[in-house]
């Protein structure tokens, strides 16, 4: 794919049924617009790719190159979200790079292999999961409010659950922050706030890892990207603060609304009562 600056539009090279996109400065403003919100949202309860991607195929871009465009943009949304937690005095502390270690390799595994073979039975197992952690959160009502005693130590949990969820968002992605949040939630006893938090940066270091091989195969289009970038900084900022500051009671029922709104997106998409592309 390339983008023309003389003309202001994308072409796709090896779809010329996909239509071109007048890259205008409302349509700029719009994605800031959509980006800002689902970096707010994303920040919360994780899902922000469900507002984002949508957005970008029904403006015509083609699925691999949204998927790319897409990462660019949440990678932003997730920087800015833990750089502020990290002044905010959270996550610090050496035993968090064997997680992110291990989070970059899954998704470094899942963004490679996602180019290379068919990934469309996870049209209808990922619906399932997000059902399943949607229903979780809403059956306990009480979770994550104290800390638990944990059934993983944070060795165990570096080298299963959080591959296996970088894994999943090199591959595919929506709700990897609902999933890492539940994960350390139902796994290692974590507070829903403090399994958020973290989840902030495991969520970034995968969507580096992805935005990494994306770029090399020159799959991300810059100039949605790049004002798409500058929404999320925004709006992961705001839900930074908004988290920190008496927001922590609006996580989980965004998590749940989240789940089975992107849920009902996939199944929509899987039995063809609407299509992006």
């Amino acid at each position: 794919m390339f983008f023309t600056p003389a003309s202001g539009r994308i072409a796709a090279l090896t779809r010329p049924d996909i239509p071109t996109m007048e890259l205008t400065l409302t349509l700029l403003l719009i994605f800031f617009a959509v980006a800002m919100l689902a970096g707010w949202v994303d920040t919360l309860a994780g899902g922000g790719g469900l507002i984002t991607l949508p957005a970008l195929l029904l403006a015509g871009v083609p699925p691999v190159n949204a998927l790319a465009t897409n990462k660019s943009q949440g990678m932003m949304g997730t920087l800015t979200s833990t750089v502020t937690l990290f002044l905010k005095g959270h996550l610090r502390g050496r035993e968090l790079l064997p997680l992110m270690a291990t989070a970059a390799i899954g998704a470094a595994l899942g963004t490679w292999l996602v180019q290379r073979i068919d990934t469309g039975w996870l049209s209808w197992v990922i619906p399932l999961l997000l059902l399943a952690v949607a229903l979780y959160f809403w059956l306990t009502p009480n979770l994550g409010e104290t800390e638990r005693h944990a059934r993983q130590t944070e060795k165990q949990w570096a080298l299963t659950w959080v591959p296996t969820l970088g894994f999943y968002d090199g591959i595919f992605g929506p709700g990897t922050g609902s999933f890492y949040a539940a994960s350390g939630v139902a796994f290692r006893g974590q507070t829903l706030l403090t399994a958020t938090i973290r989840a902030k940066l495991l969520n970034l270091t995968t969507n580096v890892a992805s935005v990494a091989l994306f770029t090399a195969g020159g799959k991300v289009v810059w100039a949605l990207g790049a004002a798409m970038m500058l929404g999320q900084a925004l709006g992961a900022y705001l839900g930074s603060h908004t988290m920190l500051n008496g927001g922590a009671r609006l996580i989980r029922p965004l998590v749940i609304t989240m789940c089975v709104l992107m849920s009902i997106s996939q199944i929509a998409q899987y039995f063809g009562w609407f299509r992006f592309s």
